[in-house]
């Protein structure tokens, strides 16, 4: 609290984080002004894109699909010739700051009842943790606002450093974590110029030893802001060399991550001991832990989301945990949906390629150049599937975003399986924790999976028995948590059936009905579907049927297996979207019942109770019509038309006696 010890403290961090925030601020706006050009920043001429749109884009190779050198890349963003002065001080700056999360700089600091506080949240953070919202209204210094709560007594406006530190250091960790995510999107973080300090650069961001001691709050910012850019923004030819040491690592981690968290939330079905945040009075103890390291101390600190409240009273700290929890898991969602094309640009991209499609078999271009759902005259040129308008080379980059849509989904399941193992791992494990937001997400991203890679035996076990045993175990247990999204999770299962065991395929996203294949003149395969390399167009299918979705559903409490025949010959015979899950769910509805009995009175409470009948999908079968039905068939007016469309149209009086008789 030593005034002039607090002013040079204070000034000394300004000058830090007003560089770099300054620049960030620059190489925004320069990024932007070349996004907005007509050749969106790609670092070629005019004269070049323009050669590139009368071919063939899928069947050629892209110059800059490539390194680029930075002279090359400073044609749109004169940015980028600062980034081999500044990259080795971000880089070296991100590397103190992660390591002073190690256990074992924690566990010294902690012991300090003064300098524990570098670990504690922001008063800003604990706001929004109550709030659940924007710091609007009264904000942290206003009424209700939790000023003073962390570090009791004190806030960031007082002469004090304790409840500065944590603002500091969350302002200086994001700002460098944005100027990763420029660097890649400005694509100079793949140029030769920066070759040479890449091996250090990796070193630090996918340091396993960094990404465990990263809390919740710290990681959700990490996959945001940075990795998700170098997927999108890294061309397809440098995956194996730039994006492979960093993905290797990171999905190992968020596999294991994930795994640490939800672990209490779903022995306990609500808030443990072991989700509580760290506090103040708890500080000493917490420090021995860390000094030990290992399992332990990762445990404990995942459970809690690595969150330290200081003096903040429990139920803003609980608040802080779920937060930081939750936010997680959908940040790691949304991320797998922007890499697969599944949200973002470059979702956008297949939505135009599904509406030329549809303008070429009406043979009615000038949909192209109205907004959706419109029936205003054509603008003056094309426009996205959204609405705005395309750019000037539009077919070029969009080129380039097919290429990359497909090259990176064939690298992340295909060309590496330490990446694969733990990214389809993760996602199966997601499919059972308890947040619907992060559930309904990768029940798209699993449909994703299935089109890319369900005809590849060395993935059966992980999707016929991991995910398929996953879905189905959620199902039948009817949670409260899973209301309104039972149909999507049954369609799933539809998916994963259909592929691994009735040589069927669906449309892409597990849309549309089923396509039944032929079997081989052998009759134990089934003949491998022509879209198996065009995932989009729905993939391929297991030729060699599995039983581990069969063994799934006999293991279940009261089915057999001449029940399971009897769906198998259902699906085989109807094969349309609603037929097949109403099948499903007649079956899975018996599961749940039988498995609802034997728990008796021991069921699980709060969210992972099981749904009452009147809110669980599998009861809707034993609900009684509350609106009893007509007691003769109902003959509208469109009905009559239709059925006099070749004779004279009836009278007024004839109507009136067809309707009411």
């Amino acid at each position: 609290t030593n005034e002039e010890f607090v002013k040079q403290s204070t000034s000394n961090f300004d000058v830090l984080f007003s560089s770099l925030n300054q620049l960030l601020s620059v190489g925004k706006r320069c990024h932007e002004a070349a996004r907005q050009r007509p050749n969106a920043g790609i670092p070629l001429s005019d004269n070049q894109l323009a050669a590139e749109v009368s071919q063939e884009h899928q069947q050629q190779n892209f110059p800059d699909e490539g390194p680029v050198s930075i002279n090359d890349l400073s044609m749109n963003d004169p940015f980028v010739h600062l980034w081999p002065r500044i990259f080795p001080s971000v880089i070296q700056v991100l590397d103190i700051s992660f390591t002073i999360w190690s256990p074992q700089v924690q566990g010294n600091i902690l012991r300090d009842s003064i300098q524990r506080f570098i670990y504690a949240i922001s008063d800003d953070e604990a706001y929004l943790a109550k709030n659940q919202s924007s710091l609007s209204g009264g904000g942290v210094f206003g009424e209700g606002g939790t000023a003073g709560s962390v570090v009791t007594g004190w806030d960031r406006r007082d002469c004090n450093l304790a409840p500065k530190w944590s603002g500091w250091f969350n302002e200086l960790r994001h700002t460098c974590m944005q100027l990763l995510g420029l660097i890649s999107g400005q694509r100079a973080l793949f140029s030769p110029e920066i070759a040479g300090m890449y091996p250090r650069f990796v070193s630090v961001v996918a340091n396993p030893d960094h990404l465990k001691a990263m809390e919740h709050r710290h990681m959700s910012q990490y996959i945001k802001q940075f990795m998700e850019y170098i997927l999108l923004c890294c061309p397809s030819t440098l995956y194996q060399s730039h994006v492979a040491p960093i993905a290797t690592q990171f999905f190992e981690h968020m596999e294991y991550r994930l795994k640490c968290t939800w672990a209490p939330v779903l022995a306990a079905g609500t808030s443990s001991d072991a989700t509580k945040p760290l506090k103040n009075m708890d500080c000493n103890a917490a420090a021995e832990i860390a000094l030990r390291g290992g399992e332990e101390w990762y445990t404990s600190f995942y459970s809690r989301g690595g969150a330290f409240v200081g003096d903040l009273d429990a139920v803003v700290g609980e608040a802080v945990v779920e937060k930081a929890r939750v936010e997680l898991s959908r940040s790691y969602a949304d991320m797998l949906q922007t890499a697969l094309a599944l949200k973002g640009d470059w979702h956008l991209v297949l939505a135009n390629l599904a509406r030329e499609e549809q303008a070429q078999k009406k043979n009615d271009y000038t949909v192209l150049e109205k907004k959706p759902s419109s029936k205003m005259k054509p603008s003056s040129g094309p426009l996205n599937a959204n609405g705005s308008k395309r750019s000037k080379f539009y077919k070029a980059i969009e080129a380039r975003k097919i290429r990359r849509i497909d090259k990176l989904c064939h690298f992340l399941l295909l060309e590496n399986e330490t990446i694969a193992g733990y990214l389809v791992l993760s996602v199966a494990e997601c499919l059972g924790y308890p947040d619907a937001y992060t559930c309904r997400r990768c029940i798209a991203i699993s449909h994703r999976f299935l089109e890319n890679v369900a005809w590849v035996e060395r993935y059966t076990q992980l999707i016929g028995q991991q995910m398929f045993t996953n879905s189905v175990r959620m199902i039948i247990a009817e949670q409260k948590w899973l209301v309104g999204i039972e149909w999507d999770l049954i369609n799933l299962i539809r998916d994963v059936y259909c592929r691994l065991v009735l040589g069927q395929y669906l449309q892409h996203g597990g849309q549309g009905s089923s396509n039944q294949q032929a079997r081989d003149a052998t009759g134990t395969r089934y003949e491998q579907t022509k879209a198996v390399d065009k995932p989009l167009q729905g993939g391929g299918i297991l030729c060699i049927p599995s039983d581990l979705p069969r063994q799934v559903l006999a293991s279940l409490p009261g089915l057999n297996p001449d029940m399971i025949l009897q769906l198998e010959n259902n699906l085989r015979e109807k094969r349309s979207a609603k037929e097949q899950k109403e099948y499903l769910r007649d079956l899975l509805h018996t599961a749940a019942k039988h498995l609802q009995e034997s728990e008796g009175t021991n069921q699980q409470a709060g969210v992972l109770g099981r749904a009452n009948d009147s809110e669980s999908l599998l009861s809707i079968r034993d609900k009684k019509d509350i609106v009893p039905s007509l007691p003769e068939k109902l003959v509208t007016h469109s009905m009559v038309i239709k059925q006099n469309q070749n004779t004279e149209e009836p009278s007024v009086s004839e109507y009136g006696a067809l309707l009411f008789g």
